[in-house]
């Protein structure tokens, strides 16, 4: 079913593709004529002619950097699943996440990619590895103002034990379905966030360079699990005295409100990027987010993204 649906994608493209160059072709021959009847050019000037004026107006959608155009930057995503479509918006804030998302769905990069990742209440998680010719990490974009409200786009990535700066993994990401969050519930994501601060900011720090290199050294041998968790276990007791310094991060009032009311998934904030969020079709997130998955939370039947593409951005009543 999903190879079917391709095919007609496939073939539809084909089709607009040979449109568009005979409409071309039209417009060329009729200018030849005009410009022919009118003046007494030649066809070599008529072509020179022609040529700069396409020139012209390809400028007007100037390429922003390799695979991305200007006028990308003001469409939203549409996500085709097995289960309906999810219109994504992604944002100005965060022009890394945001420019490499456009340029995938521009190399068809989404097409046929499968959702390995479904928990209920939490998130619904896609993505693959890219090619060798396009970096593996995206630095990380986190704002405060971004937050893990119910419909964010967040990007997934490695823990912070291989994973310092918090890049972000170059294509996977995640759909926050998330839940509604009572205070105590709010104050033990505090907790936790702070906790991963505290953590980051000790493997960060020059004067722990020497103890984080052996968890590395630990990690890249595939030492045993009993090994590994003593040297977290010191960074872990180091990460505990700096939770004790350090200034508190406290989620702001406005965030409190919608996960009281809306949801998400709070305990993410500050420490993964948001570079987007669903403008419609959370009803398709929460059908995904509902499949019968294994242990690893993996859904048992394959659920696909059959295409993705840009779409006009418009006012959605979601």
């Amino acid at each position: 079913m999903t190879f079917f649906l391709f095919l007609i994608c496939f073939v539809i493209g084909i089709i607009n593709l040979i449109t568009y160059l005979a409409v071309l072709n039209e417009i060329f021959n009729t200018m030849i004529l005009l410009i022919k009847r009118h003046t007494k050019c030649g066809k070599a000037f008529i072509t020179t002619f022609f040529i700069v004026t396409v020139f012209i107006l390809s400028s007007c959608n100037p390429l922003i950097e390799e695979g991305v155009n200007k006028k990308d930057l003001g469409k939203d995503i549409e996500l085709v699943t097995d289960y309906g479509s999810i219109i994504m918006r992604l944002s100005d804030e965060t022009p890394k996440h945001r420019n490499n998302f456009i340029r995938m769905v521009n190399m068809n990069f989404l097409d046929s990619m499968s959702f390995y990742r479904v928990i209920n209440t939490f998130l619904i998680q896609t993505g693959k590895d890219v090619p060798e010719n396009i970096p593996g990490l995206i630095d990380a974009e986190i704002r405060p103002e971004l937050y893990h409200r119910r419909g964010s786009v967040n990007a997934a990535r490695a823990d912070d034990d291989l994973n310092p700066g918090q890049a972000s993994a170059n294509f996977h990401f995640t759909i926050i379905q998330g839940k509604v969050y009572s205070d105590s519930l709010l104050e033990v994501s505090e907790q936790r966030i702070n906790n991963w601060r505290a953590y980051n900011k000790v493997i960060n720090d020059p004067v722990n360079e020497k103890l984080y290199d052996r968890l590395k050294e630990m990690y890249g041998r595939r030492a045993d699990r009993d090994s590994i968790d003593m040297i977290r276990g010191e960074i872990l007791a180091l990460a505990g005295e700096e939770m004790e310094r350090m200034e508190k991060y406290r989620i702001p009032g406005e965030h409190r409100q919608v996960y009281k009311t809306v949801g998400g998934a709070a305990h993410l904030d500050q420490n993964y990027t948001v570079f987007g969020e669903v403008v419609k079709g959370m009803d398709i997130v929460d059908k995904i987010a509902s499949v019968e998955t294994d242990r690893r939370d993996s859904p048992l039947d394959d659920v696909m993204i059959i295409t993705a593409r840009l779409i006009k951005r418009k006012n959605y009543d979601e």
